[in-house]
Formats: C-alpha cells, structure tokens, sequence
C-alpha cells in the first residue's frame, strides 16, 4: 500500500514580493519574506514576513506568540503567529489563509503558499481506468487525462461522457486548491463527495477542464485491467 510520507520542512527566502490584507488594508508588505514549505499536522506552505514589514498597530492581544490582527474596522482573531521551531524565524509573523488575503507581487493567492519543490503535471492517455463504488461501474474510460502531483496519487480525470453520470448528484462542497483552482463535488449513493471537477481551472492546468476525478482513496480503480491499491493519503 502507497502511505503518503510528508517531506522534511524547509525555510527558505523567496525573491516574490509578499503582501497581506485584512479587507481593504495591507498589513504586511514585504520583499524579504521567509518561505515555509512543509506539508504536516501543523499546516502547510505559509510566508513568513519580517515584524519591520508588519504595519504598526494592527497585531493586538499578543499570547503565547499569536495576535489578533486589526485594521480598518474589522478584527481576525487568532490571524497572525510566529513559528519557534525554526532559527530563520525569529522576529517573523505570518497571517491566516482564512480569514486574511495573501499576495505574491499583484495576483492574489488562495489556501496556502506554493511550494517550488511541488509540480503538476497532466498527460493525455489512452489506458483503460475503470472506477466502481461498492461493486459498482461508475466510469469507463480509455481517453483519461493523468495528473500527477508532487506527493500525491495519479488523478484520473474522465471525460463526463464516460462517467455514469446518472449516479451522481451535485454536491453543495466546494473547495480551493492554490495549484489547480476552484473544485466542485459529486456524490455517488454510496459515498458523499466521491469525485470532483475544475470547470475553470488555473491558466497553467487547463487540460482538466470539466473532467471529472475520483478519489483513488475512496473508491477502487482497475487500471489496465489491474486492481489498483487504495493509497493512504491527508485525503483518506
């Protein structure tokens, strides 16, 4: 069975100037931020800016190294904290994903912080992937689009022509993924939110475009005609 093994944390500068906002005001600016690119319980990929970058006056009620963050009338509890565990950190803070907004240069960025050692990538294919739910055929295709990602499972995202589409329902779940875009959810019977699509995926994903994925964790894929391992993933 593939176990999903989170690689070491590293620190490292980024050359991206960093900006933070609590609605319509910076908190934090910064062109010498701290990068920490770790994928474990304690979170995943965040910048860390210089306390000389932080805008005055907007970290309050500080407690064992957490602040709320204020500015311009509005309040994020809990939004910003410092990370001991790590040298290179001192007199750095970071902010909320949540309930701040995050820019690298002008476009802003969703989830967490993009790791350079994580790639995606896609490839069109002509195997045989085969998905069923307890027992059950819901896809058949020979025309899958793979993805493959850094530390994670091959997706196979399917043409909705080949999905068994009349058992699955629209799921009210939406979620966010900074290196893909913005997935909806589909439910099968047996299993709620089984699979997902990207209608409008990110500019440098655009070949899974309204296929639909899967989760291998979940559900048993026959690739080739060969029984495929649930992985053990964050995601199982």
């Amino acid at each position: 069975m593939n176990e999903f093994r989170p690689p070491a944390a590293i620190v490292e500068p980024t050359p991206r100037r960093i900006r933070v906002r609590l609605g319509s005001t910076v908190v934090a600016d910064s062109s010498r931020a701290l990068l920490l690119d770790e994928i474990s319980e304690r979170g995943f990929p965040t910048y860390f800016l210089p306390y000389e970058d932080v805008r005055p006056g907007v970290l309050a009620d500080g407690a064992e190294g957490r602040w709320s963050v204020v500015a311009g009338g509005r309040r994020a509890d809990g939004g910003a904290w410092t990370d001991d565990r790590f040298n290179q950190l001192k007199d750095h803070v970071t902010f909320s994903w949540e309930t701040l907004e995050w820019y690298e240069e002008d476009e802003q960025i969703f989830v967490h912080a993009r790791s350079p050692r994580h790639r995606v990538d896609t490839l069109h294919s002509s195997r045989r992937v085969q998905v069923l739910i307890d027992g059950e055929e819901v896809a058949n295709s020979a025309r899958p689009v793979l993805l493959f990602e850094t530390h994670l499972p091959t997706r196979y995202y399917l043409p909705f022509a080949d999905v068994r589409t009349d058992r699955l329902s629209a799921s009210e779940t939406v979620t966010r993924c900074p290196y893909k875009g913005v997935a909806r959810y589909w439910s099968h019977p047996g299993l709620a939110d089984a699979a997902w699509s990207y209608p409008d995926p990110v500019a440098e994903i655009p070949k899974i475009r309204d296929l639909v994925c899967f989760y291998n964790e979940r559900v048993d894929i026959v690739l080739d005609g060969v029984p495929q391992d649930r992985p053990v993933t964050p995601f199982s």
